[in-house]
C-alpha cells in the first residue's frame, strides 16, 4: 500500500530521450516505455519510484527534477496548498488511464506536482 503522500513518480529534464535511455539503461539497468506523441519516456527502476524524461523547455530548464506527490483527494490538497499561500501553476488535468495531476510551487519556489491515481481495478 502506498502512503497517502508518498513520492510516486518524478521527472528528469532531458534534451535527448535516446541519450538518456542509453545512459540510464546501461549504467543502472532501468527499463523504458516511449510515448512519442507526447515526446515523453517513462522509466522504472527496480525497487524505486517510477519516473519520466521531460523535454527541456524554457519553463523546464536543464537540471529540473519534478517530484509527484500522491494524494487521495487532489481538490482538498490543492485547497490546502492555496491556503498556505503557494502558487498553483496548473489546475487539475487528466492523464488517461493514470489519474489526475496538478502542478504548484512550494514556498522555496520548487516545481512540485500532485498525482491522484485512478482507483485500482479488481
Amino acid at each position: 500500500m502506498v502512503h497517502p503522500h508518498a513520492i510516486v513518480h518524478f521527472e528528469i529534464s532531458s534534451k535527448d530521450r535516446t541519450e538518456m535511455k542509453k545512459f540510464y539503461g546501461e549504467v543502472f539497468g532501468w527499463e523504458f516505455t516511449d510515448y512519442d506523441s507526447m515526446n515523453y519516456t517513462t522509466f522504472t527502476a527496480e525497487g524505486g519510484s517510477p519516473g519520466g524524461f521531460n523535454p527541456i523547455t524554457p519553463e523546464n530548464a536543464a537540471g529540473t527534477i519534478t517530484p509527484y506527490i500522491n494524494t487521495p483527494d487532489i481538490a482538498d490538497t490543492l485547497a490546502k496548498i492555496k491556503a498556505a499561500g503557494c502558487e498553483i501553476l496548473m489546475e487539475t488535468m487528466e492523464i488517461p488511464t493514470v489519474g489526475h495531476y496538478s502542478m504548484f510551487r512550494d514556498p522555496s519556489g520548487n516545481l512540485m506536482a500532485l498525482l491522484q491515481p485512478l482507483p485500482m481495478q479488481g
